[in-house]
């Protein structure tokens, strides 16, 4: 049998592939630089009072459980710590989002002041959790940009609500595209904010009934660039994160715009309300090429 002849266009083809893997190391290399190299700025919050203090020591996890992306953090009502986690899930750059759901356990409740695990749940549920709040009835709403799709859960991890369909997109009353967070109001009405795909925030009745939204991607108020977190103050006033945008913004319960939180800020990662102090607290991240402020 003869010796297959080469065959210039696959030698072609090999070349461009080894040109293409070259080129994209090198982009990597330039994003990892101008990451390590960008100055940081420092945060102007506007409690200058209140001291921060890092718990080196907290929590203290058993040795065969791994605490992978904390995505979300909470309080329910016996004061112990939600965290959603993504275990060994990692956010995909370059290729599409996972289709196979997370194995371990991604709920975590912690006791808050000597950080033991107390209980868990949260496997074969989600593929990529993203936002946790803990409502006034103790449970536990749940983002994931991964199914597209807004979960509620009793405090024991009973599924109780379910809104969106999973592996689906889209931008009417019955889908999302990758939300992000969830805010309970104290008569059960809840906003969404959705997200990373769509520019909006959904409101919704305490049984899941659509009412209403606002939103569209922009720079403008009442516009946003990744909505990325929300939440809902003493009077019913809706902050939303307007991440890419470095925002907060102010709404009434039915959306209209009120005013705009700015400042020398970073993405505005995450933001919520303290009711006892009536206080805002909002995050803000490194990203990268824009220098962003870390701090609260």
């Amino acid at each position: 049998m003869e010796e297959p002849h080469n065959c210039p266009f696959f030698e072609f083809t090999d070349l461009m592939i080894q040109k293409a893997i070259y080129i994209l190391s090198g982009i990597t290399a330039l994003l990892i630089i101008t990451f390590a190299l960008q100055p940081l700025r420092k945060g102007q919050g506007l409690d200058t009072r209140t001291v921060y203090q890092l718990d080196k020591d907290w929590p203290q996890l058993p040795t065969s459980i791994q605490l992978g992306n904390p995505t979300g953090i909470d309080l329910d009502t016996s004061q112990q710590v939600v965290v959603l986690h993504r275990a060994d899930r990692k956010w995909p750059l370059l290729v599409p989002m996972p289709r196979d759901r997370i194995q371990q356990k991604t709920v975590f409740f912690i006791d808050k002041d000597n950080g033991q695990l107390l209980h868990s749940w949260g496997n074969n549920l989600f593929i990529m959790p993203h936002g946790l709040t803990v409502d006034h009835e103790n449970n536990i709403w749940i983002t994931d940009v991964g199914l597209h799709q807004v979960f509620k859960f009793s405090n024991a991890g009973q599924l109780l609500l379910q809104l969106g369909e999973a592996g689906v997109t889209g931008n009417d009353s019955t889908h999302f595209n990758m939300p992000t967070g969830v805010a309970v109001a104290n008569d059960g009405t809840f906003y969404v904010s959705d997200g990373y795909g769509n520019s909006r925030i959904m409101r919704f009745a305490a049984d899941g009934k659509y009412l209403s939204e606002w939103g569209k991607k922009g720079d403008k108020a009442g516009e946003f660039n990744i909505p990325h977190g929300i939440a809902l103050d003493h009077h019913g006033l809706v902050y939303v994160a307007d991440r890419e945008n470095n925002r907060i913004q102010v709404f009434s319960a039915t959306g209209r715009f009120i005013k705009e939180l700015s400042g020398n800020w970073g993405a505005i990662n995450s933001v919520d309300f303290d009711p006892l102090r009536l206080q805002l607290v909002a995050s803000d991240d490194i990203f990268f090429f824009k220098g962003k402020t870390p701090g609260i």
